[in-house]
């Protein structure tokens, strides 16, 4: 759901996984609204006017619940990299980003084999890239949530949407279906100027 006038709808309480190592968030970020325009390729698609608006929020967004990345991984789509250059552009020094051209279009089983691929040492991981793979990924780690956020993203993750996955593990490349908290599920929205 979002939030009317610019608000963000999340979930109430951030939880903490219960079992061994150090605590890890996978942060989940659907490219903002994309145009269409007549003759462009997919890949190459720039982002709506709207997407102009609710990226910036989405920075915001993570700078106010505290999720701002240690490493982003990026799609190469020019939506996602719009998406993450207006997100980032709300923090006084942004995380180092990769784009990765696996991300572009990619289905669950491959997003988390690039997210297992990140180094021990990054505690909270932003992923930046397209549906359905994003929604698959989230409800597929997502062993249990808080509050609605779990309904919230079977009903719909929508562009911009971002959700919040905590576990506890020694490596990302242990990281497994089912072993995640889906502590929030945010779709924020710009406001029209």
């Amino acid at each position: 759901m979002a939030g009317r006038g610019g608000e963000a709808v999340r979930g109430q309480a951030v939880g903490r996984p219960e079992s061994g190592g150090p605590s890890r968030r996978l942060v989940v970020l659907r490219h903002a609204k994309s145009a269409w325009p007549a003759g462009v390729p997919d890949h190459e698609r720039p982002l709506a006017a709207r997407g102009r608006r609710d990226a910036p929020e989405a920075g915001r967004v993570l700078d106010a619940v505290g999720c701002v990345p240690d490493l982003v991984l990026c799609s190469t789509a020019v939506r996602a990299r719009g998406t993450w250059e207006l997100a980032a552009a709300q923090w006084a020094v942004p995380p180092p980003v990769r784009h990765d051209p696996r991300l572009y279009a990619a289905d669950a089983a491959e997003l988390l084999a690039v997210v297992r691929e990140t180094p021990a040492a990054v505690g909270t991981l932003l992923l930046i890239g397209h549906n359905p793979g994003l929604e698959d990924l989230v409800l597929e780690l997502a062993g249990d949530g808080l509050d609605d956020a779990l309904d919230d993203v079977r009903t719909k993750f929508p562009t911009s949407a971002i959700a919040v996955l905590t576990w506890q593990g020694g490596a990302w490349r242990s990281l497994a279906p089912g072993a995640a908290l889906l502590t929030d599920m945010i779709v924020p929205r710009g406001r029209k100027d």
